[in-house]
């Protein structure tokens, strides 16, 4: 009886296993797939020739879109956002951010230097039109006159001004020398506020891509979590007139401060 008892433990124990490696084999040929169609999609419409055409946002809110089915986040819009050129700001969670926000808005976005470096996505992500900023280089002197640049064109940006990623719980000290290009080109700060929330009704865990975990450790972890919802909240926009850099950091700080505790609120259960 107890050797049954056992030989049964060890074939369910061995079932589970193989069924989280199908599972997992499955969704990485699902996400194999997912680049191989955006790639097909770059050098079909030859995006990498102009690679920050407003037109180009289209594809890249569709390769986003597709992105978040393969790692089974569900989006939920909040809010309502406006369809002028803006400079987005957005709190930062996870590399998942991305495609959530992307999915949610028409936009190219500001990243870290090191993620131009990834293998294939960092290809896939510069002929989509993503600009890439080295930290602490004086780069971002650079960056921002290109992206006032793009704000005057009707080109619009999202960054992340917390510049590192949090557990979703809060929001972090604000920096905003980025927020000048806004004030230089005279155009509006559209706040986008995310979070992720698991089945529970509660933040979820496994999302958030912070501590000391590799990519590949937490891409792993994300593709075997189960569903989870980002909710994004777009906030009113912030007229930048009358405003200076500093003006405007602390104003953003507040506002998305406020504006996440706000959508807290909102969804997740008491």
């Amino acid at each position: 009886m107890i050797m049954e008892q056992k030989i049964n433990t060890v074939i369910k124990s061995s079932k589970s296993r193989l069924g989280q490696a199908f599972h997992y084999a499955k969704k990485i040929g699902s996400g194999v797939s997912a680049i191989g169609e955006g790639f097909y999609v770059v050098y079909k419409n030859q995006l990498y020739k102009s690679p920050n055409n407003p037109e180009n946002t289209q594809y890249v809110q569709w390769f986003c879109r597709r992105m978040c089915k393969v790692f089974n986040v569900d989006v939920q819009v909040h809010g309502e956002q406006q369809h002028h050129a803006a400079l987005w700001a957005s709190n930062h969670v996870s590399w998942l951010d991305i495609p959530v926000l992307g999915s949610s808005a028409r936009v190219f976005f500001l990243a870290k230097a090191e993620i131009e470096q990834w293998p294939i996505f960092g290809k896939l992500a510069k002929s989509g039109g993503t600009l890439f900023i080295k930290r602490g280089s004086g780069d971002s002197s650079k960056i921002k006159e290109q992206i006032t640049d793009f704000l005057k064109n009707d080109v619009p940006v999202l960054f992340f001004p917390e510049a590192t990623t949090s557990d979703g719980t809060h929001i972090q000290r604000i920096h905003g020398r980025i927020l000048g290009a806004a004030v230089d080109a005279q155009k509006p700060i559209q706040v986008a506020l995310i979070c992720y929330v698991n089945q529970d009704g509660t933040l979820d865990k496994t999302t958030p891509y912070v501590g000391k975990i590799s990519l590949a450790e937490h891409l792993k972890k994300v593709v075997e979590m189960p569903k989870v919802t980002a909710h994004v909240m777009f906030l009113p926009e912030i007229d930048v007139a009358g405003h200076t850099v500093e003006t405007l950091t602390k104003k953003v700080q507040v506002v998305m401060k406020e504006g996440l505790l706000h959508l807290h609120q909102q969804v997740l259960k008491k």
